[in-house]
């Protein structure tokens, strides 16, 4: 079987697709994870301590 640049395009645009959109689905998870909430209020509050 010869794989054309049309299928292997074909290929890399549904399945790009569905990785990333994985990729966007962990992202969005791990920001909203109740675990990491003092993480992110601390880096949220660094730019406004004084050192």
């Amino acid at each position: 079987m010869e794989l054309t640049h049309a299928d292997v395009a074909a290929f890399a645009q549904s399945w790009g697709l569905v990785y990333l959109f994985i990729l966007f689905i962990g992202t969005v998870v791990y920001a909203l994870w109740p675990s990491n909430k003092k993480k992110f209020n601390d880096a949220a509050n660094l730019p406004l301590s004084e050192d």
